[in-house]
């Protein structure tokens, strides 16, 4: 399989472009050579034919209109939980097909950030979806919205319905005749609050149970994705 390689700028045939410093990496450790095989995206749609110039360029070929989106748009909205738990959710539920992760900050949730430090979090979970649809296969990033306290989110609560609140009291996910999207919401590592939960319910979200066991935080928001694509996705 020829390594994936996304480009943070406009691709066009015949372009040649340097390679980003992982790609360069990447391209070592695999002792690729010039004149040797690439596909390249930049996050737009479709891929393009590339070759390897000298170490750290790439010349593009033909563009190939390929997608792999899943007919299903979901956005996940979830409570921040620690280190690798959330790189580890973000990652899957970029290969799962996500259209959207909106991260809270949530009154159970270890993780505290703000400022500088926030934003460099964010950087790092969009280098993480980068990453996956690098692995995967997709040709689209899906979005990584800026960090929001959960009061601030249900303001305005962004996401399509229906709105599905993840709840071991909830009726079955099956049972919400979810169609062409959906809006997710899953908790961090100790769940949301009682009074977060009756926010978002007051918001419209409905509860939906994954089974009558408890799951981790990114076991529950990756079973939530992988049901719902079985159900009306590409699954």
């Amino acid at each position: 399989m020829r390594p994936r390689v996304f480009i943070d700028e406009p691709l066009r045939e015949g372009l040649t472009v340097e390679l980003p410093d992982a790609a360069q990496h990447h391209a070592r450790v695999l002792r690729l050579r010039e004149g040797e095989a690439l596909v390249l995206f930049d996050g737009t749609g479709g891929e393009w034919d590339a070759v390897l110039v000298g170490k750290r360029a790439a010349q593009l070929g033909t563009r190939h209109a390929i997608e792999r989106e899943s007919p299903l748009s979901v956005t996940l909205v979830q409570g921040v939980s620690s280190g690798e738990r959330m790189d580890y959710t973000v990652q899957k539920a970029v290969e799962l097909g996500v259209a959207a992760i909106q991260p809270l900050l949530t009154k159970k949730g270890v993780v505290r950030l703000e400022g500088k430090r926030a934003e460099a979090r964010v950087e790092h979970w969009r280098r993480v979806a980068i990453s996956a649809c690098e692995q995967c296969g997709r040709n689209r990033i899906p979005e990584i919205r800026p960090l929001l306290d959960f009061y601030d989110y249900l303001s305005k609560p962004e996401g399509p319905p229906p709105r599905l609140l993840l709840s071991a009291q909830g009726k079955s996910i099956r049972q919400f005749g979810v169609q062409g999207a959906a809006t997710v919401a899953a908790g961090p590592e100790a769940g949301f609050a009682a009074e977060e939960q009756a926010a978002l319910e007051r918001a419209g979200f409905a509860k939906a149970s994954l089974g009558p066991r408890v799951l981790r935080t990114e076991t529950a928001a990756l079973a939530a994705l992988a049901a719902l694509s079985a159900l009306r996705g590409d699954f």
